[in-house]
């Protein structure tokens, strides 16, 4: 998608010019993998007209292989997001009926060519609720996968103003029958499918560790999920939270460290969790690992500006190993 945000922290009221970048969850853990030295393609569809190929190119500067990108239709999906500040929450409005991704039929895409070669493929909630042809291509996408013994992960990502509850959950759990590991935050679980943490109210920071445990588990024993991650977000206000993770393997729960974050740019924050977490399975990580990883890789992305994690694999390491000084690098 095409992201156009006023400068700094004006508002949409106060605007009078937009910096125009460009990102979306699948985009962004994309970037990111590419950025850790992993060989990763991105599947869409955009047009072929200079806004669709400066998209085209934003993917292809960092690494990512753009060759398996649909050209047509007439427009690129364009957000709108309002960085929140103090107590005044970050805003998103989105412009994406009629992209070329929302009309997008199954003949855009050949699974495939797609899949040759590949070991892990990666979705987000928000793709399906595009519309039911996208639903369609995305439940196509994940049989092809699973024929082939790719690994499938799904952030659940939901977005109330793409569709309700009741459709991401009907949607979701056809798609969630193919998914191997599960990503969501802290609310996604009982929006889309309707499991609760118990003990918890993310609007007054309140997050019970049990209560999560008995989500992962829940939503492994429903779908068979091998892995199911959690971010745990508890928002003291806009600029200040403390971030975590849990990652549960199917008998034992894993919990990061906690991190209190000054944050630059949120938009991505999960998608870089996602990615890391990708990331450490790829490479065998043990679960305690993997799950203080993912959590590192985002904590760090909250202080980058745009949707894309520009950090590298050794800062990741670095602050999952224990240093959180933030002293200069010389």
């Amino acid at each position: 998608m095409l992201r156009l945000a006023p400068e700094g922290y004006y508002t949409f009221l106060q605007a009078d010019k937009y910096v125009a970048t460009y990102g979306g969850g699948e985009a962004n853990v994309a970037v990111s993998l590419a950025n850790y030295g992993v060989d990763a393609a991105f599947v869409t569809k955009l047009p072929k007209h200079e806004i669709g190929q400066a998209a085209v190119n934003s993917l292809r500067k960092y690494g990512v292989d753009v060759s398996l990108i649909a050209r047509g239709g007439d427009r690129v999906g364009i957000y709108f997001v309002e960085k929140g500040a103090s107590q005044r929450p970050s805003k998103v409005i989105y412009d994406r009926a009629a992209s070329s991704i929302a009309r997008a039929a199954s003949a855009d895409f050949d699974w495939d060519k797609a899949f040759e070669g590949a070991n892990w493929f990666h979705f987000t909630g928000i793709t399906p609720a595009l519309g039911e042809n996208v639903a369609q291509i995305s439940l196509e996408a994940c049989k092809a996968a699973k024929a082939k013994g790719i690994t499938v992960s799904c952030d659940l990502n939901y977005r109330n103003k793409l569709w309700s509850k009741a459709k991401a959950g009907e949607t979701m759990g056809k798609l969630c029958e193919y998914v191997d590991v599960c990503i969501a935050n802290e609310e996604d679980a009982g929006d889309v499918f309707g499991i609760k943490a118990r003990n918890t109210d993310v609007t007054k920071g309140e997050l019970d560790h049990d209560g999560y445990r008995d989500v992962a588990k829940q939503l492994a024993d429903r779908f068979g999920f091998k892995k199911v991650a959690i971010t745990l977000r508890t928002s003291i206000s806009a600029n200040d939270n403390k971030w975590a993770g849990m990652l549960y393997d199917g008998k034992d729960c894993f919990f990061s460290k906690s991190y209190l974050m000054h944050i630059v740019d949120r938009v991505g924050g999960g998608d870089s969790f996602g990615a890391g977490l990708i990331y450490s399975c790829l490479e065998g990580f043990e679960p305690q690992r993997a799950i203080e990883f993912a959590v590192a890789a985002s904590c760090l992305k909250h202080s980058v500006e745009g949707d894309f994690n520009m950090v590298g694999l050794d800062a990741v390491l670095k602050l999952a190993g224990g240093d959180a000084s933030g002293r200069v690098q010389r």
